[in-house]
């Protein structure tokens, strides 16, 4: 196989993970912290609308991520007062914000419908050769490194231990001073904040267009990544790069001579993802479960800071 069919496979893998990385990223530090939001699809689009619409409106690239990350912060930090402050139910919760992201988006995004962002600039456009680099991006290499940065933060840092403590048991947290409620608000922001960046790729570098309901389903995909990688941030990555893996298969298995039916292949990622939350929807019936799949011990449960 060609050199060069190689490093434009493996940066197309990477540009199809990119999104999942970032949004499982942050939903792994909010279920790390004890919450289950199952609202990343909603703030995914929003973010992908509000990056759109920024580049559209000032032409900045860095002003667009920039009001995807603070749209999709502040969807998080909306589900926190939901679920933290008014002690409301998690799981309806998050579906309801995932239905107000995708409603609120349609709503607002309707005028935008088949306008482009333009092509995002790439490695080769800073002077690096090779097929690789015309590939690439920036983000991308960002998003690699926000793998190592949140891995070194959970197990490395005082404040990462906190947040450890906070989703193992709220109630002894608590009880020892650590600010309970604080800690999930703030994870909810970054968790936020990180789907709204993946959503912006989305419209900004991969596919540069708005259409309704662009993730398609990735928000999902992303909190299954969370469970099938156990919690653990470099499992992410891998688990991304499978399911970005199966994307790309879907566009070289004819060149690759594999007679596959292209819908049977667009099916995976998703039969997939049932697969993992059927796992994670055990877990609560299943006592021995949690621990062999390393869920935070708090996780989804309600806190009143009265124990």
């Amino acid at each position: 196989m060609p050199s060069d069919l190689i490093a434009g496979i493996v940066a197309g893998l990477l540009v199809a993970a990119t999104p999942l990385i970032l949004a499982a990223l942050g939903e792994l530090v909010v279920e790390k912290s004890g919450v289950l939001n199952l609202g990343v699809e909603g703030m995914m689009v929003i973010g992908a609308y509000a990056g759109f619409a920024a580049k559209v409106g000032t032409g900045s690239y860095g002003l667009a991520f920039t009001t995807a990350i603070l749209a999709g912060a502040a969807m998080g930090l909306l589900f926190g007062v939901l679920t933290q402050q008014l002690l409301s139910n998690q799981v309806a919760s998050g579906l309801a914000l995932t239905l107000f992201g995708l409603g609120l988006s349609a709503l607002f995004g309707a005028k935008s419908t088949g306008l482009t962002a333009g092509a995002f600039p790439r490695l080769d456009a800073l002077g690096l050769p090779g097929r690789f680099a015309s590939g690439t991006d920036v983000i991308m290499l960002a998003t690699l490194a926000l793998v190592f940065a949140v891995a070194y933060f959970l197990e490395r840092t005082r404040a990462g231990l906190v947040l450890r403590a906070v989703g193992e048991n709220h109630d002894a947290a608590h009880a020892i001073g650590y600010p309970v409620v604080a800690v999930r608000m703030a994870a909810l922001a970054f968790g936020g904040g990180m789907a709204g960046l993946g959503g912006a790729y989305l419209s900004l570098v991969q596919t540069p267009f708005w259409v309704e309901r662009m993730t398609a389903g990735r928000g999902w995909i992303a909190l299954a990544l969370v469970v099938f990688a156990a919690w653990q941030p470099f499992r992410v990555l891998a688990g991304a790069l499978l399911f970005g893996g199966i994307t790309i298969l879907q566009l070289h298995s004819q060149g690759f001579g594999l007679k596959i039916d292209a819908q049977i292949l667009s099916m995976l990622p998703y039969l997939a993802t049932i697969a993992v939350l059927i796992v994670m929807s055990r877990q609560g019936r299943v006592g021995s479960s949690s621990r062999r799949l390393r869920a935070p011990q708090s996780l989804g449960k309600v806190f009143t800071g009265t124990a």
